[in-house]
């Protein structure tokens, strides 16, 4: 699927550099701009240990020419520039060690909810990351215990949406390949109560 950027270089510099100094100003938080606001998300232990045990799980599973990204700018529009936990890309892209890469190059991306990033992960990014094509999207939640699994992403978000409660494996059919995530070792927040 071909998939223009629709920011200019000049705007994304702009973003990034917004985006930038406040990292600077205020360690300890993820800042993205959603909807044209600067949002700034307390980073927890488990949001962190979600990512990389994601990120272990996977990338043995992942092709040749693949990998990662982590927490880098992607500039959606002039409102949106987020940064996902992970995005799997071209391994040539990411060998040029950017500030900021087109959403049009991810095949995978991958949030892990905070309490203050639920609308934007859960709405926002649904809608977001679908009308940009990126063919799959995978939310972990560490306090709700499950990964939501979308794909099919049409206009007004994805139109195929499972939810997998932590124990499962998640399995994800990507144009790369199957993709399978165990989530029983995934941390849990301690004030999810499971049955």
């Amino acid at each position: 699927m071909d998939r223009e950027a629709d920011v200019t270089v000049s705007e994304s510099d702009r973003l990034h550099s917004q985006l930038s100094r406040f990292e600077d100003m205020f360690p300890g938080y993820r800042t993205e701009i959603v909807e044209g606001a600067i949002v700034m998300s307390p980073v927890k232990p488990h949001h962190n240990e979600t990512i990389w045990d994601v990120r272990d799980l996977l990338k043995p599973q992942l092709p040749p020419g693949w990998a990662f990204i982590s927490d880098v700018a992607v500039p959606f529009d002039e409102s949106n520039e987020f940064c996902p936990d992970l995005a799997v890309i071209p391994d040539a892209e990411r060998r040029k060690n950017l500030s900021a890469y087109s959403p049009d190059l991810i095949e995978l991306a991958v949030e892990v909810v905070s309490p203050s990033s639920i609308r934007n992960d859960y709405e926002v990014k649904d809608r977001a990351y679908a009308r940009r094509g990126i063919p799959h999207y995978l939310i972990f939640d560490p306090y709700q215990a499950h990964c939501v699994t979308l794909w099919n992403p049409g206009p007004d978000g994805y139109r195929g949406r499972d939810t997998i409660p932590y124990g499962g494996e998640v399995t994800v059919e990507t144009g790369i390949g199957k993709l399978v995530i165990d989530t029983a070792g995934l941390p849990v927040d301690p004030s999810v109560v499971r049955p």
